[in-house]
């Protein structure tokens, strides 16, 4: 027959053992209740379970249907007697009721050895439910690991305790092994870490030397392409200059003339050198502002080029050729005069009509000078040559390409076939500016293209190897970066390795100082009179 039952109750984390003697136990969350449960998760309140003795068994009496209780998982019903380990769970709410019973000692049946454990057990709640409230989960699991040593025998001891170092000894072994493995592996994984990383610098290095390779490729495409795309880009922004000068009288302004039409002009007359080795021309008769004579006047061509809102640069010797001329040099001492523009303008490649120049400065030691477009002529399709400004840039060895006009119409003509050739040359006899008229309204006036080194070079030279000639004075001389880095002014005729260029630098002081600017805010001032360096002179 029952004597009582110990319940053992499990909330959440929380865990209880309780014993119970009565004859009617109820299970619950209020008061009324023998066996109280505070759970948020249950939100029934009263009575959950109703336990009652009957022929020595606990039976459930009643249950809150609502609950969803079950008894060793499976739905719970009434008048079920339990037996010990059942156990009673509600749903989802982490609530569980495990049940022991506890019997009095059979006076049929009798052993001569120790008691079993149930009475232990019984002990145990008996002495918990007459004691104070403790911690009964601890005391009991204490208690009953005593007496589950007491009962337990030696050689039963001695084999858990040599499965537990065989255990422990596998385990070790085990661990030792795997530490053994790890080492390895981190031994393997450090020698892979360093091929990985050689590796790393060896791509690193390949890919340097590919850049390299690259960056060589790439400059010799771009002087290969150098002298096409100049060609394309600025070709039209390069200008044949053509120019009238005359001789007049220092003092009344009046125009020089041959004495006679008969008299002989100096470009006919022979250099005579004196005893002390300088060539001179032969006397002639003097030149004079009256009668109907021949009017003393020569024509000169050059090159030219745009660097943005009109203004042209040049050089010095180009718009005032007299000054490299010996024999005109002479005449205008002997008789008095002086030279004057008489005609200045510029033709551009895709432009049939000659634009008006103005002379705006002059270099006073290089040979560089600066012009302006006169009027409101559309520039719009004139491009705009970019100048360089890194004096770096210019190296010996590097590539250079010239554009201009060198023997000015004469390598234009050269172009037309021997027929064509003799046609032209009858129809407009010796007069160069009306075959350069011709040549630009036909289209044929577009500029030379040399390409070379550069061979040497100083703060005021730069010298190539671009060949030129007389008419490519004042062409741009382009650089490797595609911009200009100077002006050409000389050549040097027993070698052709010496064409000799003026940095470009000197060209910009001279366009600041005339009021250019590069970004093209500045506009030129429309002047019709220059200061005393800017009027045609000697």
């Amino acid at each position: 027959m029952a004597d009582g039952i110990i319940i053992h109750v499990s909330v959440g984390k929380e865990r209880r053992t309780e014993y119970f003697g009565e004859e009617v136990i109820r299970i619950g969350s209020d008061e009324s209740t023998e066996l109280q449960i505070h759970s948020k998760l249950v939100k029934e309140r009263g009575m959950w379970l109703k336990l009652e003795v009957g022929e020595g068994v606990y039976r459930i009496i009643d249950f809150n249907e609502n609950l969803g209780l079950e008894l060793n998982g499976m739905p719970i019903r009434r008048f079920v007697g339990l037996k010990d380990g059942d156990e009673i769970s509600l749903g989802d709410a982490g609530i569980t009721f495990s049940f022991f019973s506890l019997a009095s000692e059979s006076s049929l049946i009798t052993t001569n050895r120790d008691p079993h454990i149930a009475p232990f057990i019984e002990e145990a709640a008996l002495e918990a439910a007459a004691t104070e409230k403790r911690d009964d989960a601890k005391a009991f699991l204490r208690e009953f690991s005593r007496e589950l040593l007491r009962e337990v025998s030696w050689s039963t001891k001695l084999i858990v305790l040599a499965l537990v170092v065989a255990v422990l000894s596998a385990v070790f072994y085990l661990g030792y092994g795997f530490y053994s493995e790890l080492a390895l592996a981190r031994e393997q994984s450090a020698k892979q870490n360093e091929g990985m990383f050689q590796l790393q610098e060896q791509l690193k290095a390949a890919q340097e030397e590919i850049k390299t390779l690259s960056d060589s490729n790439q400059d010799i495409i771009k002087n290969i392409s150098l002298a096409q795309n100049l060609n394309v880009e600025y070709r039209n922004g390069v200008g044949l200059i053509v120019g009238v000068y005359d001789l007049i009288d220092r003092r009344s302004g009046k125009m020089l003339r041959y004495p006679d039409p008969a008299a002989m002009r100096p470009e006919s007359l022979e250099l005579q050198q004196s005893e002390e080795g300088i060539y001179e021309i032969p006397a002639m008769q003097g030149l004079t502002t009256d009668g109907s004579g021949t009017p003393v006047e020569y024509d000169f061509i050059g090159t030219g080029f745009h660097v943005g809102d009109g203004y042209v640069v040049t050089n010095r010797h180009v718009i005032q050729p007299w000054t490299e001329d010996d024999l005109v040099k002479q005449l205008m001492r002997e008789n008095g005069g002086r030279a004057r523009i008489k005609k200045l303008v510029v033709y551009f490649p895709g432009m049939k009509d000659p634009l008006p120049l103005e002379i705006r400065k002059l270099g006073n030691r290089e040979d560089v000078a600066v012009a302006t477009i006169k009027g409101s002529a559309d520039l719009g399709g004139i491009p705009v040559l970019p100048l360089e400004t890194d004096s770096d840039s210019s190296v010996i060895g590097k590539t250079v390409v010239s554009m201009g006009f060198p023997n000015g119409p004469d390598r234009l003509l050269t172009m037309f076939d021997d027929a064509d050739l003799k046609k032209l040359l009858q129809r407009f006899g010796g007069s160069r500016q009306a075959m350069i008229s011709y040549l630009s309204q036909t289209g044929k006036i577009v500029p030379l293209l040399t390409e070379g080194v550069i061979t040497d070079l100083d703060s005021k030279r730069v010298v190539h190897d671009a060949k030129t000639a007389e008419g490519g004075s004042g062409a741009p001389l382009f650089g490797q970066s595609g911009r200009v880095i100077g002006v050409n002014f000389g050549v040097f005729t027993e070698n052709s390795a010496s064409n000799l260029a003026v940095p470009v630098r000197f060209a910009i002081e001279l366009l600041e100082e005339a009021g250019w600017s590069p970004q093209g805010k500045v506009t030129r001032a429309q002047t019709t009179t220059g200061d005393s360096k800017n009027k045609s002179g000697d």
